[in-house]
């Protein structure tokens, strides 16, 4: 009997110990990659006082970044209680050792996140912001359910004029700059979501520049057994490339191509539809019958077409020809007579990759600029969002590669 205690002794410490190692070692990968900015692990935290988790930095940076415990309903409406680190239960072990839970909260006046507050982080290397920059954001995540936030920088604004808007104590425009989500309109899916002016998009009341993977998380209980845990850890991340105008989305290394068919008739996407629509229109040498305007110019949807990867014959008689034209983010219809284009309708728009022609927007200083946030963002709706355990976080000032990104989705502890 005893030497069956100290073989099973000796196996459980050798698990552990390969843990340990695992954990090291994927953290060591994730800082070794160029261009990290901060990468929460929730296992570095401060040495004495709170006791906050903080980020691995590059060597020389002075902020590690501590992550405050918020509850932004109680903020801006000024009902719920305070948040603690207690209302983030932690896993323990995951791809670098522990992992923090996003209840599905019953309370509607209980929304906790945590965040690093906007004083705190304006003008540092988490602050990416305006031309000429390129941003990853990387999280590794259980999915329990849900489609909302999981990092980045995406104050959605609590000024949106609906039911859960009444009475609010502290109404403030949008603050948007680069977030990763969990699929959003695409449920389960890597979301990336940019924004160049902090607000709304194509004169919709949301921001529409947001890109899809085309795999989808599935959802799993978060209090499963820990085998099940074990196994089921995603790599989301997105990635915004300025040097070729490009907003990916990417579970566990893939992106994938997603289009959307028929974007007139989706809910959201059918104002990027009419924004492309008009910015046609504002080209025909002839005023269209549909053409608006009023229409603001710099919210035109046109990604480039300068010569198409196919073109597919629709129909053709009598001089009158329907073609199908792919571009690499759009898929139009057209009709030539006596080869001259007559009209054309937008078919089918890419959300993986996202034509993004745009910088990330650049609040004039810290009082209109939004906070980091995990696991939540402040917005209007108030709604629970994702729930699950997310086991890091991690922030790149550069756009990944594939060869990265699928490095940092192969990071598992060994079993």
């Amino acid at each position: 009997m005893r030497t069956i205690l100290v073989v099973l002794a000796v196996v459980a410490n050798s698990a552990c110990y390969s843990m340990a190692e695992d954990r090291v070692a994927n953290e060591a990968t994730v800082r070794s990659i160029p261009g990290l900015v901060a990468f929460w692990d929730f296992v570095k935290r401060e040495p004495d006082g709170l006791r906050r988790f903080t980020a691995h930095v590059p060597d020389g940076a002075s902020n590690e970044y501590p992550l405050d415990a918020a509850n932004y309903v109680k903020d801006y409406w000024g009902t719920g209680r305070e948040a603690t680190y207690a209302d983030f239960p932690q896993l323990g072990r995951g791809p670098f050792g522990n992992a923090i839970r996003i209840a599905k909260e019953s309370d509607p006046d209980f929304r906790p996140f945590l965040l690093i507050p906007r004083s705190r982080l304006h003008d540092t290397p988490l602050d990416i912001k305006g031309d000429g920059r390129s941003v990853s954001v990387v999280v590794w995540a259980i999915r329990e359910s849900g489609n909302h936030a999981l990092a980045g920088i995406w104050h959605e604004g609590t000024d949106l004029k609906q039911t859960e808007t009444t009475g609010i104590a502290k109404v403030e425009r949008g603050q948007r700059q680069y977030a990763l989500f969990a699929g959003l309109n695409k449920q389960g899916s890597a979301c990336g979501h940019v924004s160049e002016n902090g607000a709304s998009s194509f004169l919709n009341k949301y921001a529409l520049h947001k890109c899809n993977s085309l795999a989808q998380s599935p959802e799993v209980p978060a209090d499963s057994a820990v085998d099940v845990l074990d196994d089921s850890w995603h790599c989301f991340a997105m990635t915004f490339d300025h040097q070729n105008d490009e907003l990916t989305g990417w579970l566990d290394g893939v992106s994938g191509d997603r289009w959307l068919d028929q974007p007139k008739n989706d809910k959201l996407i059918s104002s990027a539809y009419n924004a492309y629509m008009q910015g046609h229109f504002s080209r025909t040498p002839h005023k269209e019958a549909e053409e608006d305007a009023t229409f603001p110019k710099d919210q035109y949807y046109n990604p480039p077409e300068d010569s198409p990867l196919s073109v597919k014959v629709i129909s053709e008689s009598a001089g009158k020809r329907v073609e199908l034209r792919e571009h690499r983010y759009t898929k139009i219809q057209v009709t030539m007579q006596a080869g001259k284009e007559v009209s054309r309708d937008l078919v089918a728009l890419r959300l993986n990759p996202w034509w993004y022609p745009h910088g990330l927007y650049t609040p004039k200083d810290a009082k209109s600029g939004g906070p980091f946030t995990i696991g939540r963002v402040i917005h209007s709706s108030r709604s629970v969002g994702f729930t699950g355990w997310i086991g890091g976080v991690a922030v790149f000032d550069r756009a990944l590669t594939q060869v990265e990104l699928q490095m940092l989705a192969n990071l598992r502890l060994r079993r």
